[in-house]
């Protein structure tokens, strides 16, 4: 358990200096752990922050499918961090014997078993409010009554009416279908027509921003819109260029062409944006070369930060040849951009670090729309 490597190293360092024998004192002990982990390797700069920002406002976190090993570690590695108060969806007699398996402690930890008939009340109650709010989509009471015994539809439909702040799927479910559940429950935000994700490359060379790496084949405008957005909520000054095999027009033709007309309608559309493109990666993110070459640009001087891909394809592709290939970068995602409430994804391969990161990124996201549902109400 690489989490031994904090405990026991402070734990001895606690007992040198009761017993005198330690020659340097330590004050800071939640620094010295995060200089623990950071030498370690298991955590970045970047976690850290995340982690250091979800913990000062624990928000109430849903984990899905609370039976898998690696979603129930994570939800209870969540609670001993402090980074949310999390729930887990599942039969409860399961998740206890699953967690007295791994020999894991589920105190402090609510536990919903979504089928049981105690659970019946609040299943009806979220199925008038759904088949109400899609009445005009065809859906009926029974249907939508139906659906609440899927794990998705229950657990964003806690979000949806405020029992819980933040969710997080996918160790099971296939992307199609939550995507379906999510815009049905939770629904895009105004003004856009699509949601998307992006992944954040943590890399000696800096932080990158690409996406949309999971759900939309090719609206790279409404994505560009939402990343940027969401690039600012990490604190960085979105620079974004809209990646193609192509340079400014050299082709002019399919892909390109799209990119080049997004472009356009972008920088229209806010002509203080620092978007520019369509151009290659290397073009994007070397400015002295692109600069000599293209002096036009709008991103002349600036160090590209975000990455817009023209399709789905190529921004997948790149974030798991990345992953693949550069075990130095650390990569965070899929995050979710443009629901209306935090609904984050995970996968089959996600790693227990992986899922406690993204849930800190959900935390945040809920204290964010809070914050931003407060101020609009003033």
């Amino acid at each position: 358990d690489p989490r031994l490597i904090t405990e026991v190293s402070m734990a001895v360092a606690k007992a040198a200096m009761e017993s005198g024998v330690a020659r340097k004192q330590i004050t800071d002990w939640d620094a010295y752990s995060a200089h623990l982990k950071n030498i370690m390797g298991q955590e970045s700069k970047l976690t850290q922050q995340l982690y250091e920002t979800a913990r000062r406002n624990p928000q109430r976190v849903v984990f899905a499918e609370g039976i898998h090993p690696t979603m129930l570690k994570a939800a209870v590695e969540a609670r001993n961090e402090g980074i949310c108060h999390p729930i887990l969806l599942g039969n409860d007699e399961m998740i206890a014997k699953k967690a007295a398996e791994l020999e894991l402690s589920l105190e402090g930890i609510e536990i919903i078993n979504l089928r049981h008939d105690r659970e019946a009340p609040r299943r009806e109650r979220f199925a008038q409010i759904l088949a109400e709010k899609r009445a005009r989509q065809g859906y009926t009471f029974e249907e939508a009554n139906d659906k609440m015994f899927e794990r998705n539809y229950f657990g964003m439909m806690m979000v949806e009416t405020g029992e819980a702040d933040a969710f997080i799927t996918g160790v099971y479910t296939k992307y199609s279908n939550t995507i379906k559940v999510a815009k049905e429950v939770v629904g895009i935000k105004p003004g856009y027509e699509h949601f998307a994700t992006m992944h954040i490359l943590n890399s000696k060379k800096g932080t990158f921003f690409i996406g949309d790496t999971l759900i939309n084949r090719h609206p790279v405008v409404d994505v560009a819109r939402l990343m940027e957005g969401a690039v600012r909520v990490f604190n960085h000054e979105p620079v974004m260029a809209m990646a193609s095999y192509s340079n400014f027009g050299s082709d002019t033709v399919g892909s390109p062409a799209e990119v080049h007309e997004a472009v356009r309608i972008l920088q229209e559309e806010d002509p203080s944006r620092l978007i520019d493109g369509e151009m290659q990666i290397n073009i994007a993110l070397d400015k002295e070369l692109r600069d000599p070459k293209y002096p036009f640009t709008r991103l002349r001087g600036k160090d590209v930060n975000t990455l817009v891909f023209p399709n789905l394809s190529s921004a997948n592709m790149a974030s798991k040849l990345i992953q693949y290939m550069s075990p130095d970068v650390e990569v965070i995602g899929p995050l979710q951009i443009g629901l209306n409430k935090p609904i984050h994804f995970t996968d089959f391969e996600s790693s227990v670090r992986d899922i406690l990161t993204i849930t800190a990124v959900a935390a945040i996201d809920a204290i964010v729309s809070k914050r931003k549902c407060t101020e609009n109400c003033l």
